[in-house]
């Protein structure tokens, strides 16, 4: 299952989409969370810290155009955290050429 959680500038999106995240997760869901956000804060709304946020953004700013996870593992491993309740996040700019499904 793929959920996006979309929607205009201080409609609840961030915490909307981590409440989502750690419900699945607690009941036994693989749960990848993706900050794609201009102003990434997801890592915050789901407890990863200041810390630990401020260090995924600056990963993916240091990150250069052609600088591409070709796949998940490898965007998890590069740009990703673990979460509490089982969650990964990553911070990234876009996706290009998803796989379906």
């Amino acid at each position: 299952m793929k959920i996006a959680v979309v929607g205009k500038g201080g409609s609840g999106k961030t915490t909307t989409s981590a409440v989502l995240a750690r419900a699945l997760s607690r009941r036994g869901h693989r749960v990848v969370a993706l900050d794609c956000d201009t102003n990434p804060n997801l890592g915050l709304s789901l407890g990863v810290g200041d810390r630990e946020t401020e260090r995924l953004l600056t990963v993916r700013e240091q990150a250069g155009d052609g600088d591409h996870a070709a796949t998940w593992d490898d965007i998890l491993e590069r740009f990703g955290t673990d979460a509490p309740d089982g969650v990964r996040l990553a911070v990234i700019t876009r996706i290009e050429n998803p796989d379906p499904g």
